[in-house]
């Protein structure tokens, strides 16, 4: 391929060239998927459905929601698909859609993760300010503000990308479009600028996660100071889970993106890659779900099942 105007498609990476591999590989992406729907669908509409959730933890926890099915309908689909007709090709469009929708929900994710350590760090810190810090004008210039970073950051990005010259073939070593993956198809002397790019995006990202690390200090230390051990339970309960997601997220999209790219495919890469494009969507739901009370009294209301209950 000497330029960019020859590829028309890409080749995927395939789990397996046995058909019998291949219907296990869409199985196990099919259970991990429907867990990942059912789980993030049941979050969305206990919190729509439920006035007792219309607080403003819930409501972002209810964009995340939407985030997490977005981005894991993003890659598992087509990969399953691939694999049940027995092709590892995607569209040049195809692949470019792809990069864009995936970074835009990944930054979005990002980004909520961000505002909701916010919102934990008022409602415990600054408590007689809460309502007034985050009343519902904010709560939704908040989201969007999440919801818009993520579009700004995947255009950059995707616009990057996709205006080098690939000329090392169209073979992509990952199930889906990866950055790092199409960096290695790209001319050695024209990705310098998107690595740039990259190199900015995770310092911001690094200096986001020492922000939620301070806010969680602070947290931490108000919480020691409430006298009743019932209330520390209580404040503890809605950050635990969140540290876990945010911690989750980080340290396996930085692992992503930080380490040497492989020359040829890797188990590691794959490990990695659905480490952070598809555990987080399927653990979020249960990680938000199993401390809290609240969620699972909704989840009980409005299932009937008593899985949900607050035993």
């Amino acid at each position: 391929m000497s330029n960019r105007t020859t590829v028309t498609e890409f080749l995927l990476l395939g789990f397996s060239d046995i058909w019998e591999l291949q219907i296990l590989h869409v199985l196990v992406f099919l259970v991990i998927y429907l867990a990942a729907l059912v789980g993030n669908l049941l979050i969305f509409m206990a919190i729509a459905f439920d006035h007792h959730l219309h607080t403003p933890m819930y409501f972002f926890l209810m964009n995340l929601s939407v985030v997490d099915l977005g981005s894991i309908s993003v890659t598992v689909p087509k990969s399953m698909a691939n694999s049940l007709m027995n092709t590892k090709s995607i569209s040049y469009a195809g692949c470019v859609a792809q990069v864009f929708f995936l970074l835009s929900f990944l930054t979005a994710d990002f980004s909520l993760l961000i505002v909701m350590a916010y919102d934990r760090y008022v409602a415990i810190c600054q408590p007689l300010h809460y309502e007034a810090m985050m009343n519902s004008r904010a709560c939704v210039r908040l989201a969007a503000s999440a919801w818009i970073s993520g579009i700004l950051y995947s255009v950059l990005h995707t616009g990057n990308v996709f205006a080098l010259t690939f000329c090392n073939g169209n073979i992509v070593d990952q199930f889906f479009c990866e950055i790092p993956q199409l960096l290695k198809l790209t001319c050695s002397d024209s990705y310098l600028r998107e690595v740039r790019v990259l190199a900015f995006s995770i310092c911001l990202a690094l200096g986001c996660f020492v922000f939620i690390i301070v806010s969680y200090v602070q947290i931490f230390k108000s919480v020691l100071r409430i006298p009743s051990e019932q209330g520390q339970h209580k404040a503890l309960s809605t950050c635990f889970p969140h540290l876990i997601v945010v911690s989750l997220f980080i340290f396996t999209g930085f692992f992503a993106y930080l380490k040497p790219i492989s020359s040829s495919p890797s188990t590691l890469d794959l490990v990695v890659a659905v480490l952070y494009s598809m555990v987080p969507p399927v653990m979020n739901p249960i990680i938000y779900s199993m401390r809290n009370k609240e969620i699972k009294g909704a989840l009980r209301r409005l299932t009937g099942w008593k899985l949900f209950t607050n035993n």
